[in-house]
């Protein structure tokens, strides 16, 4: 493609090939020079096949952005406020397991400040995917919503409402069941309707439920985030947690075709399709100005176990400024099993890229790295 100076990003990316053990890596950059795409590794370790443009990618807690885009614009819309408790909409969901659903904001459940327990790592989830037998097992098993909405409030709260950050997919859950409730329609048709017919995303789709395959090219996706045969994820905790995990060297598994109904929103997309969106949320060309000031209104969160030296604001995150020398870089991100996806620009949206590894995180220094490569940022301690 076009663009030139990305060479210390390309070297990033043979980095974490040779280094992180992924199997492929791909980037695609777009800024006042052009455009980029750089790869390294490959698409399938059975047939070499290389990673190219155009990638169908699942998208993981990149989507919550879509989720409150969409929140924000039925507020721009006034059909409703964003400072509604939980209540006004769902009435009763939250009056169980210690919440209070008038006190929990919409706001709250788009910060991940309800105080709500982390769901993603809720052991009804984890488990039916702890170990490579179990993950046979249960790959292809469906979560409806309202299974979902039974899992946010399956433990006590972990904080009172606008207390502290705590990253909860079920807030998004809720979420999207409100999106339901106040439009009388699909999440997916809300989300076709706010964000991806606005942004012409032609590659980007919400998978039904049922759905575990792709609809154009995309790589194998493999993953080595396992514990042991029999580990009971329950007992599981920071400081055990490596002597439970599967012994270094095995293979990794091939998880590409996975029911992937549990993760917030389950979208689907593209390199190229999410530089256009990070670049709308980050310049204002999706939401009008009332909007996109709330959805950049941050809160730390530090302390939290999440990634490192950001504020997150709905939906979506910055770097921290004191660790970039003032400088503004903000995106989205996701993994789960198989895949780790980012799309970071800066705050005008001329500068954006968007890469995707066919396997989980191995380290947040990847994403830092590559911010520092392709934005000239050192990350500070």
């Amino acid at each position: 493609m076009t663009g030139k100076g990305h060479e210390k990003t390309q070297h990033v990316l043979e980095w974490a090939v040779a280094e992180l053990e992924i199997p492929g890596i791909v980037a695609e950059v777009k800024d006042p020079d052009g455009l980029w795409f750089g790869t390294a590794g490959v698409a399938d370790l059975t047939t070499g096949a290389r990673r190219g443009p155009g990638e169908c990618l699942p998208i993981g807690s990149a989507a919550k952005a879509f989720t409150a885009a969409a929140i924000l614009t039925l507020e721009a819309e006034g059909r409703l406020d964003i400072e509604d408790p939980v209540n006004r909409w769902l009435p009763g969901l939250l009056n169980a397991g210690g919440y209070d659903g008038d006190r929990i904001t919409v706001r709250h459940l788009l910060s991940n400040t309800g105080g709500l327990f982390a769901t993603g790592l809720a052991p009804e989830l984890v488990a039916g995917y702890a170990s490579r037998s179990r993950f046979a097992e249960h790959r292809f098993d469906v979560w409806t919503l309202d299974d979902l909405l039974r899992l946010t409030v399956s433990r006590p709260p972990v904080g009172q409402p606008g207390e502290r950050f705590v990253y909860a997919n079920g807030g998004f859950s809720i979420a999207r069941a409100i999106i339901e409730k106040v439009t009388g329609g699909t999440y997916a048709d809300e989300v076709e309707r706010t964000v991806i017919r606005p942004l012409g995303l032609t590659a980007t789709y919400v998978r039904p439920e049922g759905e575990t395959g792709y609809r154009g090219p995309h790589p194998r996706a493999y993953s080595t985030q396992f514990y042991k045969d029999g580990v009971d994820p329950a007992s599981v905790t920071p400081e055990n947690w490596e002597s439970m995990m599967e012994e270094p060297g095995l293979e990794p598994l091939d998880v590409t075709e996975f029911n992937t109904s549990w993760e917030t929103g389950n979208l689907v997309s593209t390199t190229g399709d999410m530089i256009r969106f990070v670049s709308a949320v980050a310049g204002g060309g999706l939401l009008p100005p009332a909007q996109h000031r709330k959805m950049w209104t941050t809160v730390s969160t530090e302390g939290a176990g999440w990634l490192p030296h950001t504020r997150y604001g709905l939906g979506l995150f910055e770097l921290d400024r004191a660790v970039t020398g003032g400088r503004t870089v903000c995106g989205v991100a996701g993994s789960y099993w198989g895949h780790l996806f980012c799309a970071l620009g800066t705050s005008d949206g001329e500068h954006t890229i968007a890469f995707h590894t066919n396997t989980e995180a191995k380290s947040w220094d990847l994403l830092f790295k590559i911010v520092e490569a392709e934005f000239g940022i050192t990350i500070g301690a």
